[in-house]
């Protein structure tokens, strides 16, 4: 549940640590580690130490990079047998059957076709033509991957599939890399790879960390109806997803870039959905699958997840609406436990 539990005293990080903090630009975003750390030196030897797990984990992750392991494995399907795949894969991919399992389906790791053929569409303003998007939507569901958890290993089951991890991979490296700083002896620490963010202890003489719900339009305007309080957050994780910053507009219609795996095609918007969670990795995945969703048919799977909350904003008929779920944090520090 969200409580208070979790935070940990300003007074557990020294109070005269130094605040360090630098942007990079990795997985094809840019990425901000700040750490409050005892000196300047050792809070830039921990951000440089953060910043090589994204650059080594978007190597494993990426759809983007032909060369990562996960395109190879990709390019491998159908496949004869169980492939092996590196740890990491190994957990990313676990993670997201589950969160696929306890969404129906509206979050996939295998909506690689659809999203391929999605963003020909974005660059054509043209919708999909039927007949390639029923070849893509047949390389795309539970049947096409399986796990192996006794050994580790993978098999992709149809030709033409493609993994993709892109609502849920982010998120797994903004948790790793909030690991490595924690090796390097930071307790204090945020990790926000463009609006995917994890926080560890609150910073010296705060309560939390400060973070701002990102609004619905994107000159960062907002109506009366999509005022929010900032969060007051500690030990968790927060990820908006929405239409924003990426959408298309094809016959009138607005399409997000995010692609519903049951028809497609991109989720209808303009709309958002900002959640709270214990680790960034199901922050992500649970805003990409409630995006799809909406409100009412994600509440079940937003239920189920432990320490998880949403709020959504969308446009009906021309008036703003919101909503959010019974764990929605108030303005006191929050944790996910």
């Amino acid at each position: 549940m969200l409580g208070l539990a979790g935070c940990v005293p300003a007074g557990r990080v020294p109070a005269a640590a130094i605040r360090v903090s630098e942007t990079r630009r990795l997985m094809g975003v840019p990425w901000t580690i700040t750490v409050h750390a005892a000196s300047a030196t050792a809070g830039t030897a921990a951000i440089v130490a953060g910043f090589a797990e994204v650059a080594r984990l978007e190597k494993i992750l990426s759809d983007y990079d032909p060369d990562s392991e996960l395109s190879r494995l990709s390019a491998m399907a159908p496949t004869a047998a169980a492939q092996p795949v590196s740890d990491d894969l190994w957990r990313v991919l676990e993670r997201a059957v589950q969160i696929r399992n306890v969404t129906d389906g509206a979050f996939d790791p295998t909506v690689g076709p659809l999203t391929s053929l999605w963003r020909q569409a974005r660059r054509s303003g043209r919708l999909p033509l039927a007949g390639k998007l029923a070849v893509a939507r047949d390389a795309v569901g539970p049947e096409t991957l399986r796990l192996v958890p006794e050994a580790r290993e993978v098999v992709l089951g149809r030709p033409g599939m493609r993994l993709d991890l892109g609502g849920i991979g982010m998120g797994y490296a903004v948790d790793r890399t909030l690991e490595v700083l924690g090796r390097h002896g930071i307790t204090a620490a945020m990790v926000d790879a463009s609006g995917d963010i994890a926080v560890s202890a609150a910073p010296p003489g705060a309560l939390g960390w400060k973070i701002a719900v990102a609004p619905l339009r994107p000159d960062g305007q907002r109506d009366e109806q999509d005022r929010v309080d900032p969060l007051l957050l500690c030990h968790a994780a927060v990820t908006t997803s929405g239409d924003a910053f990426q959408a298309v507009e094809i016959s009138g219609r607005r399409y997000s870039h995010i692609v519903d795996p049951r028809t497609g095609l991109g989720v209808a918007g303009p709309a958002a959905v900002t959640v709270v969670a214990p680790d960034c990795t199901t922050a992500d995945a649970i805003a990409t699958a409630a995006s799809v969703l909406g409100p009412e048919q994600s509440a079940a799977a937003i239920a189920a997840t432990i320490g998880c909350a949403a709020r959504f904003v969308w446009m009906e008929e021309g008036v703003l609406r919101h909503a959010c779920t019974p764990r929605w944090p108030s303005q006191s520090p929050q944790t996910t436990d």
